[in-house]
């Protein structure tokens, strides 16, 4: 069996696979699956400074190849879930990772330093969500706007962050070595891109916020190029995310350029795709005599 530990920013992950926030909730329900320490890591629901209910229904939405969502990060808040979820999470033997959401500079950096005193592996901020209506999307899509919350984060933030960037940008290599040059311990990319599907009967839109994340196998082509591009620009490890639904859409992540992945959409029609994933990628490195994954990051060979 080929060695399929990876380290990002200094953490250690029993394999490269990680379920994306917003799809795995805080990971209990999923826990009645199959034991969470056969994940490299969850990226909890995205946390605000204060508790969310979330946009109005209908949200959630299949679209051809993916889904749309909309869901306005619904969560409890992050001093629920340094109370109530993360000691559990931390009993499940695997990485947990934080992931945080705000509407300013000042909530961002504030549960980074309330996340700072806690047991979580890692915090990932997220800039760049697309189904709010206030907030998050701003900081994502300009280098000023990215390098000064990652600037500002960093001063707040004792744990490894990863900054998740939106793939609703001109040019995601600049993006991401602003990232970079502010602080960014590594980056999580792609977040979902920007859609909207009308139903013809009604001539509403098919989810109440009107428009929201495109996620699944649709994206995944656009997550492959730019985890290509951002790979040539910056030194820091990127985790390839965008509609990864089989271990051969990993094993083509991680030539792209990625160290490690998460995994989300694919997670509603089959909540056993991590495990399948994670075997499928063994399968193919012993097949090929590639001892360890880390050999397979960044080996894509251009035209």
């Amino acid at each position: 069996m080929a060695d399929l530990s990876v380290k990002i920013a200094g953490v250690e992950f029993s394999n490269p696979l990680i379920a994306a926030s917003g799809t795995f909730g805080f990971g209990r329900e999923y826990a009645e699956f199959y034991p969470l320490e056969k994940l490299g890591g969850i990226s909890c629901k995205g946390t605000t400074l204060e508790k969310r209910d979330g946009n109005l229904p209908p949200r959630v939405a299949e679209t051809p190849s993916g889904m749309l969502n909309a869901v306005g990060l619904q969560n409890p808040g992050v001093d629920v879930f340094i109370k109530e979820d993360l000691p559990w999470l931390k009993q499940q033997n695997t990485v947990v990772i934080a992931n945080i959401a705000g509407n300013t500079t000042e909530e961002y950096c504030a549960m980074a330093e309330k996340l700072s005193d806690t047991d979580v592996d890692m915090i990932e901020m997220n800039i760049s969500c697309p189904n709010v209506k206030s907030g998050g999307v701003q900081f994502g899509t300009s280098c000023e706007s990215v390098g000064a919350i990652t600037a500002a984060v960093r001063k707040h933030c004792k744990k490894p962050l990863i900054v998740k960037l939106s793939p609703n940008v001109a040019d995601i290599a600049e993006i991401a070595k602003s990232a970079e040059a502010n602080g960014a311990d590594a980056l999580s990319m792609i977040n979902t891109l920007t859609g909207m599907r009308i139903d013809i009967n009604t001539r509403r839109p098919i989810i109440r916020n009107n428009t929201g994340g495109l996620s699944g196998p649709a994206v995944f082509p656009v997550a492959v190029r730019m985890v290509w591009q951002a790979s040539n620009a910056v030194k820091i490890p990127i985790i390839g995310m965008g509609g990864i639904s089989s271990w051969e859409d990993a094993v083509e992540m991680l030539i792209a350029g990625a160290q490690a992945l998460q995994i989300g959409t694919v997670l509603f029609s089959d909540p056993y795709a991590p495990i399948k994933i994670t075997e499928g990628i063994n399968e193919f490195l012993d097949k090929n005599n590639i001892k360890s994954v880390t050999e397979l990051s960044g080996t894509i060979k251009p035209w």
